[in-house]
């Protein structure tokens, strides 16, 4: 088949979240299957241009002004190859998203992707957008798109996480050159506002997100963000696909970021990346019986950052040991550095993201920390369980698909349900009686470095959905 990928963020061109990393992964995977994809995404200011090739120019004309778009190509070889939108005053500035006109930057994406691919001659079997950023790309394809060969494409929406919507001032509508008859409850309006979200979920002929159990979760009130009954009146072209894990990159065996490696049955290295990790952040070396928890990622809500602040004291006086490197809401990166300066030998902060340091956390730690409100798939929990860190998460989404827990004869982490610190708090006190019992501690954490998360079994699964009709 031939494969029309459309994401606004490609790992490692550009990254803010699971996003970038399945733009990355998934391709590669399909291209690996015999298929022929052609991923296209921004040309943000971040991207390097070193061995980019010329792909051609096109204007596309929009009620708000003309823009000019130059391509750019990355051939991959076996039949995967990446395209860049390059639109200078649209894409070369700080930040992927958040800017006020956001919804012409992505609408433009969107339709240069589509025209550039017909104008090279590149007629998909499927258009598999992801996100609100790529979310008018069916609508586009039924209205401009029709009578042409690249309107006969088969359509898949991917949602990876339905609290972005991409909604915009209904004057916008007259703006991308939308039809006011669109602009209804069965349409793309919510809420007084366009939403490219809502767009995509009426318009395109399949929707999938990141795991089962989101999949579920989104069409309840609870987990919907207002947007639940759209999806349950769509629920027989919903499914769930697991997201995988780009195991080139995330091996302990064969990690060159690490300054030993590892395996299920040789654990040495991991002992040595542990005292690295100590070292990395200045902190003492626990007790005996005493683990290190780790923590990578945003600092936000979302990801129950307000419980860990919490709760995480508790352990730390206990002789347990933390570190945590991740970046998101100011208050909470100040209250994760004055915990830091509450116990200066025992927990470790870094604001920021260094990807060499998130592999040393999931590779030195014993525990890996994700009590997430919500979590459409997630992708830490299972590096930590490749990596032998034993996770503690939440039964919500991706976490409960992947993570069972060690109360079951097959358990690989603690999970835990009642969203409060007590809650967290009664897991950590779990994690912590684990690791006193070292022979139990080691059988939970090789199940987990066991799994089998690889990219080629979720791309079989889409591989299938795009062949049916």
């Amino acid at each position: 088949m031939q494969v029309l990928f459309l994401s606004s963020e490609v790992a490692p061109f550009s990254k803010t979240g699971g996003l970038g990393d399945v733009a990355g992964a998934l391709p590669s995977a399909l291209a690996a299957l015999g298929h022929q994809v052609l991923v296209v995404t921004p040309l943000y200011l971040g991207v390097p241009r070193e061995g980019l090739e010329d792909a051609g120019a096109l204007t596309l004309t929009f009620p708000f002004g003309p823009v000019t778009a130059r391509l750019r190509q990355r051939p991959g070889g076996d039949g995967l190859t990446h395209v860049f939108v390059d639109v200078p005053p649209f894409f070369e500035r700080p930040g992927l998203y958040g800017h006020p006109d956001d919804a012409r930057r992505f609408a433009a994406f969107t339709m240069a992707g589509l025209s550039h691919a017909q104008a090279r001659g590149f007629l998909p079997d499927v258009v598999h957008a992801n996100d609100w950023p790529a979310g008018l790309a069916a609508l586009a394809l039924k209205r401009g798109y029709a009578h042409t060969p690249l309107g006969n494409a088969r359509t898949v929406f991917t949602i990876h996480n339905l609290a972005y919507q991409g909604n915009f001032p209904k004057s916008e509508l007259e703006a991308l050159g939308l039809p006011w008859s669109l602009y209804t409850v069965d349409g793309v309006e919510f809420y007084d506002q366009l939403s490219f979200m809502k767009a995509a979920l009426k318009s395109f002929d399949v929707l999938t997100t990141v795991s089962p159990s989101y999949a579920k979760e989104i069409q309840t009130p609870l987990g919907g963000h207002g947007l639940d009954g759209v999806l349950r009146a769509r629920s027989k072209e919903l499914s769930g696909i697991l997201n995988g894990v780009d195991v080139r990159e995330w091996n302990p065996a064969t990690d060159v970021l690490l300054p030993a490696r590892f395996t299920s049955m040789e654990l040495s290295g991991k002992a040595r990346c542990r005292q690295a990790l100590l070292d990395a952040y200045g902190l003492d070396a626990p007790p005996d019986g005493q683990p290190i928890f780790g923590m990578v990622g945003r600092m936000v809500e979302q990801k129950g950052v307000d419980l860990l602040l919490d709760t995480v004291p508790r352990v730390l006086e206990q002789g347990a040991r933390a570190v945590v490197l991740g970046s998101g809401e100011p208050a909470f990166e100040a209250r994760w550095r004055q915990l830091a300066q509450r116990f200066p030998t025992r927990l470790g902060v870094k604001v920021g993201f260094d990807n060499a340091l998130a592999h040393l956390i999931e590779a030195g730690s014993d525990f890996f920390l994700m009590p997430s409100r919500f979590e459409p798939c997630g992708l830490n929990q299972m590096y930590s369980l490749l990596y032998g860190a034993v996770p503690v998460v939440r039964d919500v989404g991706g976490l409960k698909d992947t993570v069972v827990d060690v109360a079951q004869p097959q358990g690989t982490g603690l999970v835990f349900s009642e969203l409060t610190s007590a809650g967290l708090s009664r897991a950590l006190l779990r994690a912590l009686d684990l690791f006193r019992r070292p022979d139990e501690y080691r059988q939970v954490q090789r199940r987990g470095m066991a799994q089998d998360f690889s990219w080629q079994r979720s791309a079989r699964a889409y591989e299938a959905l795009y062949r049916t009709r």
